[in-house]
């Protein structure tokens, strides 16, 4: 039976970082149930495993931007990245759909400027990105190349942003070295459903030393089911926290495993996986019970 943790909104534990806890905002009442635009919540997780031994990292994780207007706007963009950098954490991650779905009503922001909004992310370990399935599927450059190149991709490196396509980076907290491993997109190819998969496990992971702490980015949660014992945490995006939550139902999430991986912290085989409710909206604009979000993540070393 596989073993779930919701972890602690900041300010509900006492051993949840305190300098992120004072930052997590969440919705009330009926700006909780439903949503079509404003402000993202500050959702925190405190993330405790013997896997990790250097001192305390703090993560931003930013996902499923889809800018498009008049629902998840550049203007809205601009001061989501202010309201990021004023944020206490070491590293910021992006993790992929920086451009709108097809179809999704309203007018698509070009994704140059969507991309020269994030450059002004800022954290001391830099900002790490990947692509989604919609970067690839719905990007007109990926469609008309049948998919060997990917106008998002260069948007986001024109734009001095480090894109990871199953590759790995070697970084140093506080003289503590890491690893941060990025998939390409699991459903980032028209014909994922047969088996054709962006995503390259050993590519991404060749560079990493054997027991070195890992810690993967993926756009699609699905990828934790492949029980990839390299990586001690997963970050990923792509569901929107099923954009759509009746009291714990998700039932327009996009996975293979229904709600398993849908929302929030899970622990699987002593392994974990954040899921972050994302920032936009895919095909309806609009969110039940599931509003966006900035997704804060504190990993610290537990003895246990």
């Amino acid at each position: 039976m596989r073993d779930i943790e919701t972890a602690h909104a900041c300010g509900t534990s006492d051993e949840t970082s305190p300098m992120l806890s004072d930052h997590a905002v969440r919705r009330r009442g009926w700006r909780r149930v439903f949503v079509a635009g404003g402000e993202p919540d500050l959702v925190h997780y405190d993330i405790a495993t013997p896997h990790w031994q250097g001192p305390p990292l703090s993560i931003a994780m930013l996902s499923d931007f889809h800018t498009i207007r008049p629902w998840s706007t550049l203007t809205g963009l601009h001061r989501l990245v202010a309201r990021v950098n004023a944020l206490p954490v070491d590293m910021i991650v992006l993790l992929g759909d920086y451009i709108a779905a097809r179809p999704t009503p309203g007018f698509a922001c070009p994704v140059t400027d969507t991309a020269a909004a994030l450059a002004g992310l800022r954290a001391p370990l830099g900002v790490h990105a990947i692509l989604g399935n919609h970067d690839w599927r719905d990007d007109d450059l990926a469609r008309a190349s049948d998919y060997r190149e990917s106008g998002v991709l260069n948007a986001l490196r024109d734009a001095g942003i480090p894109v990871m396509l199953n590759d790995a980076v070697e970084l140093n907290h506080q003289s503590f070295p890491f690893w941060i491993v990025g998939y390409d997109s699991q459903q980032g190819h028209r014909h994922w459903r047969d088996g054709t998969s962006r995503h390259d496990p050993d590519r991404a992971f060749r560079d990493v030393p054997t027991a070195a702490p890992a810690i993967l980015l993926a756009h699609e949660p699905d990828c934790f089911a492949m029980n990839e014992t390299r990586a001690l945490l997963q970050l990923s995006g792509h569901t929107h926290g099923g954009q759509a939550n009746f009291f714990g139902w998700r039932p327009l999430t996009p996975s293979e495993y229904p709600d398993r991986y849908a929302y929030g912290h899970i622990r699987e085989r002593g392994q974990h996986l954040v899921v972050s409710g994302g920032i936009g909206y895919s095909h309806v604009p609009m969110r039940l019970g599931a509003p966006p979000e900035v997704t804060l993540v504190t990993l610290k070393a537990d003895a246990a």
